[in-house]
């Protein structure tokens, strides 16, 4: 009889160990074989060892997403675990955290890498998610420059008009970075759905996780806040939230839903794109128009 610890299992993978990254890997990993990877074996180590004392069959990966062999190698690694059911990636950096051309390496080319990288390994059922953000749902370019994001090669990227403009601007970066992960997902989801698979963003709002934090001390107005109270949410989104939304994503009441992005923003995408500018510039709860939607 076959020893049950030798069964294989689905595989999980998740980038990124913060905030919402260890939330969603609490949510999926159960009875499964979890992966997570992060940049920083530090934190990477922390999170895995409190995942293994929770019952977590987990396994740490330190991987670069800017890198693309080292996304690749992630993507070999966890084939050669099981089949694998999903892979969320999280990983990112913000604007108030990150140069511009740490935007583009991380939240851009790295997407591109998830994708490629785990297009080559996925089966059928695979379900992969891009966290995007709110900000790419703020963009405002050219239908020309949309179809370059989605499908130029990574190699071509940077050189593309629209992001050699954006000079020094690392709120700019970033909102370019995660509407060109939307689009990327578009144009991937031919080739996932041909292979059964399925692959999708997220959008987070303003979330409570340290990179929130982070952009809510670099905003010296208190923009994002007031954000929150102005469109009726009244709080930050938890973690736990975004592993609600990914779970559905990447499980079965979702399998007819592919190359999409899904909001989980508390409303403010709608806030601001049919409120926001007709309150009066006087209310104290009214962020200014160039509000940066750096949040996720």
């Amino acid at each position: 009889m076959q020893n049950r610890t030798d069964d294989p299992r689905d595989v999980v993978v998740v980038t990124g160990a913060g905030g919402m990254g260890t939330a969603v890997a609490r949510r999926l990993g159960s009875g499964r074989t979890l992966i997570l990877a992060d940049h920083s074996r530090e934190r990477l180590d922390q999170v895995v060892a409190e995942l293994s004392a929770e019952g977590y069959a987990v396994r740490g990966v330190p991987t670069d997403v800017s890198d693309r062999a080292s996304v690749e190698e992630l993507a070999r690694l966890a084939a050669e675990q099981g089949r694998i059911a999903a892979v969320v990636h999280t990983a990112g950096v913000a604007a108030a955290t990150a140069s511009v051309r740490g935007i583009l390496d991380v939240d851009l080319l790295g997407t591109v890498y998830v994708i490629e990288a785990f297009e080559k390994v996925a089966v059928r059922g695979t379900s992969l998610v891009c966290v995007a953000s709110l900000a790419g749902h703020m963009a405002s370019i050219s239908a020309e420059d949309e179809a370059a994001l989605a499908t130029a090669p990574a190699e071509e990227l940077l050189g593309l008009d629209a992001v050699t403009d954006l000079g020094e601007d690392a709120t700019a970066a970033y909102i370019l970075a995660k509407r060109a992960n939307h689009v990327r997902v578009q144009a991937a989801a031919l080739a996932w759905n041909r292979l059964g698979a399925r692959v999708n963003t997220l959008s987070p709002g303003v979330i409570a996780t340290a990179m929130a934090k982070a952009e809510a001390d670099s905003d010296a107005d208190g923009h994002m806040l007031k954000m929150l109270d102005a469109c009726g949410a009244g709080r930050p989104g938890t973690p736990g939230e975004i592993a609600d939304a990914v779970a559905f994503l990447t499980g079965p009441e979702a399998r007819y839903i592919t190359g999409t992005d899904l909001l989980v923003d508390g409303g403010q995408a709608a806030w601001i794109r049919r409120h926001m500018r007709r309150r009066p510039s006087s209310s104290p709860n009214a962020p200014s128009a160039s509000t940066p939607a750096t949040c996720s």
